[in-house]
């Protein structure tokens, strides 16, 4: 990576001018001697501390350095804040692992403050280090004041922002199907799922199985004879027991074939769109002899009997396939679906509303019953008589797992959930096809786990209401490069759903509503103050005995503080708080206001320096901290947070992977800086 020559003296030399910078506070001076009201403003992204530097990272160091001084140098006063991301998935799944627990054990085994507390402790773990590396390098930034997330003053400028959305009606609870992550036990944002690296490519079982037909007038009148089934497709055959209907596509063409199931032999009629036939069936077997085949025939033989579109089909009953438990309500009917195509499987497309955002829209819209037979952890149910307690993805099992399911099935026997439903279906008639798949699947962007869709009940931030004020001041931008903001961002900003804002996990910001049981009665608090007047009204009608906001040495706004606090209705109800912490990525996205405590002072500060004339991170920030970050100027100032952005590339290890301390393929830096000196490096990077 580096060349192979060096100079031994520039790291002393390096280190004698850094002496020099901090002996006489050159750093200080560049900004107390430059007037006040001529000011360029940078925003630094708040690193997490929690892990030791990369070389990655003195990539977009030096480059936002390099621009600061510049600035610096034409007379602009440069306040360069420093800042950590102390919260959220990162932090708690490092924890975890570290005292051997998941987090099913928390509330058990360990209580949620002993474990905030380990959180907060490992939090600034390498902050030194950071400090070092930033010093080491260069990097001139206020490292004495920086903004650190888990402080009760950046959490109420959060509380703060989040009241706002609250008031302007752009905060809302739904019950929705949203990527979901086992392995981390929260919900994610699409923002998060769509971090580079998010979609992996992988080989799955995939299965095309039939569903029986009902025989009753309907099918008569449409001359579909008995023995006959609808051929569906699924790369997730985990989900065929929680199956309630299909769907079809209106005008699409659909043909009635007489064949025999290829497994068992069995005379069978299946329905197929028309266009899906040639994947199926063999041209050399049209209109052969159902009679006259053999086993060992090397062609199944077929012949469409009738064709019909997708409008005659809807309404039409079917079989439960894998009758593990019943619904409550509609079920096991043909409805129309927007979503259907021909491009992929057979043209009709199994209905799971619990594990799928299109299969919950059309249940949603036609009352269509749910069954969620799946926990939150991944596993099977017990009324999944046959799979009980099993993960649904093989990738859920930890290599200890993975020998006890071996050890059970028989070492040579090992078999994934999705092959053994697929042979279930084979041995009852109830697969017509059955192969792997390459796709491209979802995974966890903390975890590597795959993510599954599932329900969930959320609060969101509406960003699809404030979607063209979002694509109007992006225009306003200036990116480099140019593509990355008419590009990357704008496709982002104009395929926009709504921010899934709450997770159900336990260090990060709380979210800051409590609700009445019966949730008809809510409260959105923006300040410490207001909540503390709350907590005197809770007082009087009994419901708090005292007053925790008051002891300013050991407030700690975070879980279980917070959840101790109960509040009085407007109608003298009883309030508990949302359980939820809020996604860590609005905690960076805040930074504008929070890192200047800003409605609750600072406010000169705070309108001289926003927006930011230039930040600058990796791409990957795209749909990380670039989207915050607009998401909130956008909807509360009507403005753009940032003037100017610089998106980087990203350094890669010697396989082409992005380098990231959780990945562990990071070069050291600071045996970098120590061998060629971070001049050298700072230039490397840069050219």
């Amino acid at each position: 990576m580096f060349p192979s020559y060096k100079n031994p003296h520039w790291p002393s030399l390096e280190e004698e001018i850094l002496k020099q910078w901090k002996q006489n506070n050159t750093f200080e001076k560049t900004i107390s001697q430059r007037p006040s009201d001529n000011t360029f403003t940078f925003f630094e992204g708040p690193p997490s501390a929690n892990g030791m530097p990369g070389i990655h990272h003195v990539m977009s160091r030096a480059i936002k350095d390099v621009f600061c001084r510049y600035k610096t140098q034409k007379g602009f006063r440069v306040m360069r804040k420093g800042g950590w991301d102390t919260h959220g998935l990162p932090v708690e799944l490092q924890v975890e692992k570290r005292m051997g627990i998941t987090k099913d054990d928390i509330g058990k085994k360990i209580s949620i403050a002993d474990y905030n507390k380990a959180c907060k402790e490992d939090v600034m773990k390498f902050k030194e280090k950071w400090d070092e590396l930033t010093e080491r390098i260069g990097f001139w930034l206020d490292l004495d004041n920086p903004y650190v997330t888990y402080e009760n003053n950046y959490i109420e400028s959060v509380w703060n922002l989040l009241q706002k959305f609250y008031d302007k009606g752009l905060l809302y609870k739904g019950h929705t199907i949203q990527p979901y992550s086992p392995a981390a036990g929260t919900g994610l944002s699409s923002h998060e799922l769509n971090q580079p690296g998010c979609y992996k490519d992988v080989k799955d079982t995939t299965a095309v199985a039939q569903f029986s037909i009902q025989n009753n007038p309907k099918t008569q009148g449409l001359g579909i004879p008995e023995n006959s089934f609808f051929l569906a497709w699924t790369t997730t055959p985990w989900t065929l027991p929680s199956n309630t209907a299909l769907a079809v596509g209106e005008k699409i063409e659909y043909c009635l074939i007489e064949t025999l199931n290829p497994y068992t032999f069995l005379k069978v009629n299946v329905i197929l769109a028309k266009d899906a036939i040639a994947k199926y069936f063999k041209t050399e077997g049209e209109n052969l002899s159902l009679d006259e085949f053999t086993e060992n025939d090397k062609v199944i033989p077929w012949k469409i009997l009738k064709t019909l579109l997708g409008k005659e089909l809807i309404g039409i009953q079917y079989e439960q396939l894998l009758p593990y438990v019943k619904p409550e309500g509609r079920c096991f009917e043909v409805f129309a679906g927007d979503f259907v195509t021909t491009s992929e499987g057979t043209g009709i497309v199994h209905i799971a509303p619990s594990f799928g955002s299109d299969d919950f829209r059309l249940a949603q819209k036609n009352g269509v019953a749910s069954l969620t037979l799946v926990d939150e952890r991944g596993r099977f149910v017990p009324e999944v008589t046959d799979f009980a307690g099993e993960y649904v993805k093989e990738a859920f099992y930890s290599e200890e797992e993975i020998e006890v399911e071996k050890t059970k099935q028989g070492k040579d026997k090992y078999l994934s959930v999705d092959e053994r439903i697929s042979i279930k279906l084979k041995q009852e008639n109830k697969a017509f096809k059955v192969e792997k798949y390459s796709h491209n699947y979802p995974h966890c962007w903390r975890t590597d786990k795959p993510v599954l869709y599932y329900p969930l009940k959320s609060w969101f931030i509406k960003t699809t209401a404030i979607r063209e004020k979002l694509v109007e001041q992006n225009k306003k931008i200036n990116w480099k490069p140019k593509s990355t903001g008419e590009g990357r961002f704008a496709d982002w900003l104009e395929n926009l759903v709504d921010w899934n804002l709450s997770r159900s996990r336990f260090w990060g910001t709380p979210l800051p509503i409590w609700k009445t049981e019966d949730e008809s009665e809510i409260l959105c608090i923006g300040s410490m103050s207001q909540l503390s007047d709350e907590i005197e009204k809770a007082i009087a009608a009994g419901f708090m005995s005292e007053n925790p906001i008051k002891d300013k040495e050991k407030l700690d706004l975070h879980r279980p503080l917070v959840d101790e606090i109960f509040l009085c209705s407007p109608n003298g109800n009883k309030m508990t708080r949302e359980t939820d912490l809020i996604d860590v990525w609005f905690d960076s996205g805040a930074m504008p206001y929070a890192q200047w405590h800003f409605p609750f002072e600072n406010e000169d500060i705070f309108k001289a320096n926003f927006p930011a004339d230039f930040i600058a991170e990796g791409v990957d920030q795209t749909r990380g901290w670039f989207f915050t970050l607009h998401v909130i100027a956008t909807a509360l100032f009507d403005s753009v947070a940032y003037k100017n952005v610089l998106a980087n590339g990203l350094v890669l290890d010697k396989n082409g992977n992005k380098m990231s301390k959780r990945l562990g393929n990071a070069i050291d830096p600071f045996m970098a800086v120590n061998k060629y000196g971070s001049e050298a490096i700072r230039w490397y990077m840069l050219a």
